[in-house]
């Protein structure tokens, strides 16, 4: 049996790695989270046949209360939230290694220091990453601001809890902790993982969520290893890797170190951060926006977290409809970090049925907009500011954005004349070539499309 347990989990892990890499691209991700899941189902089915597992009738319960907890959400959260589900489920991952490692660790069953080493890490980092996670899905939720949450000696403070949960921890390393210290060791971990989020604002969730995603992955590799699971220790060393990498991908489309987000408090400034902007907010009618768009030949859209609020994807697709019918060649800029979480707007345009190839990242499509007659901004703000190339007193100077200054015509879609979450005005919004349509995304458009259909 136990030969035939481990050659599932080897199966488990080729489809989870097969599901990952079909992940990778929006034309087969559907089909590869499939294979993924098929690979967990797999997973929990082998493990179940061990022949020293106990307690199978408390498992299957929780298996059935967490499965069907799962499908009820997935069935009825909205697309436009996916972003606090994700948090909420790397969480869930995290808590699941620390709670493990917290079993083990009571138990005292665990033999070799450095065994016990990697559990205590583990349980660390799982711990950090479930409550460093609750809070994420707060900010997202708005249970909680946004905003950096700070007070004086934050980070400090931070170290000092870092420590004393390391103290607590060090001291299971000769198997004999008492219950108490251990338990102090999760508190401290936990508490650290709430303040470690805090001070980390809206701006940098789509960094936050990955990293946690890499310490969840961390977190269950280290205690596969403790347990002596192939499958847990694969899987989570695949999850950790492409979480790590992810952060980095996601630090590098905002130029800035990952230890600057968290530990900057970026999205703390004033509205007058990076300098006096000249000029005025002009707006438009939908009527000139509409005759702008319906006689150009390019028609560049870039959507941001205001399409996701708004929940304006699909309107955005009856009116791409519109102008390809009338001729207009129609695009669609993305920025890594557009939104709450990596792939966020990719997942609210796929939704909305508008074709993967007419979806460009930020390296394809910048070249394009100095040829585009009209581009429309759609509730994004700091990945289009051009202080990021201009005024290095910007806290957003040197970060990649999208060149939608260079396109003929601007035209802004904002539900009103706040700054985004850098803190900072948007000087594009006040250059001669852009017009500001003010309101409700999914209203403004489809107030558009009616203007389109009648010129």
């Amino acid at each position: 049996m136990e030969h035939f347990i481990q050659a599932a989990y080897f199966l488990t892990v080729l489809l989870f790695i097969l599901g990952l890499k079909r992940m990778s691209s929006p034309g087969t991700a559907r089909s590869g989270i499939k294979w993924a899941g098929v690979a967990m189902a797999l997973a929990v089915v082998s493990t179940m046949l061990w022949p020293q597992l106990h307690n199978i009738e408390l498992i299957l319960t929780a298996v059935f209360i967490g499965a069907a907890l799962a499908w009820y959400s997935g069935r009825k959260v909205a697309m436009t939230d996916m972003p606090q589900m994700v948090a909420i489920y790397n969480g869930m991952g995290g808590g699941a290694a620390a709670a493990i490692a917290a079993v083990e660790l009571l138990k005292g069953e665990i033999q070799g220091t450095g065994m016990i080493t990697i559990s205590v890490f583990g349980g660390l980092i799982g711990a950090i990453a479930f409550s460093g996670s609750m809070i994420a899905f707060a900010k997202l939720q708005g249970l909680i601001s946004g905003r950096p949450i700070t007070f004086p000696a934050q980070q400090p403070l931070n170290l000092v809890v870092l420590v004393i949960a390391m103290l607590f921890g060090a001291t299971a390393l000769d198997g004999q902790a008492m219950t108490v210290l251990i338990m102090l060791f999760f508190a401290a971990a936990l508490t650290f993982g709430i303040l470690m989020t805090l001070p980390i604002g809206g701006a940098d969730m789509p960094v936050v969520i990955s990293l946690f995603n890499a310490l969840t992955g961390m977190a269950v590799g280290f205690e596969g290893f403790a347990l002596g699971n192939a499958a847990m220790i694969v899987a989570g060393t695949v999850v950790g890797a492409a979480g790590t990498l992810l952060t980095q991908l996601m630090a590098k489309a905002m130029n800035r170190p990952i230890s600057n987000v968290l530990f900057g408090s970026f999205g703390k400034g004033s509205a007058e951060a990076g300098g006096e902007i000249q000029g005025s907010l002009k707006p438009i009618e939908g009527e000139d926006a509409a005759i702008m768009m319906g006689y150009a030949e390019k028609v560049i859209v870039v959507p941001g977290y205001g399409m996701a609020v708004a929940q304006a994807q699909h309107k955005i697709r009856e009116m791409m409809d519109v102008l390809e019918d009338k001729g207009v060649e129609v695009k669609f800029a993305i920025h890594p970090v557009a939104g709450r979480m990596p792939g966020h707007m990719n997942v609210l345009l796929a939704e909305a049925g508008i074709p993967y190839e007419k979806l460009f990242d930020l390296d394809e499509i910048n070249a394009e907009f100095s040829s585009a007659d009209v581009a429309i901004v759609i509730g994004a703000n700091d990945v289009v500011n051009p202080m990021a190339r201009t005024d290095p007193s910007s806290p957003i100077f040197g970060m990649p954005i999208l060149n939608v200054d260079q396109a003929h015509n601007v035209l802004v879609i904002k539900r009103g004349q706040g700054a985004g979450f850098a803190g900072i005005e948007n000087q594009l919004f006040y250059e001669d070539k852009t017009r500001m349509l003010y309101g409700d995304a999914q209203s403004v458009v489809a107030d558009l499309i009616q203007e389109l259909k009648h010129l």
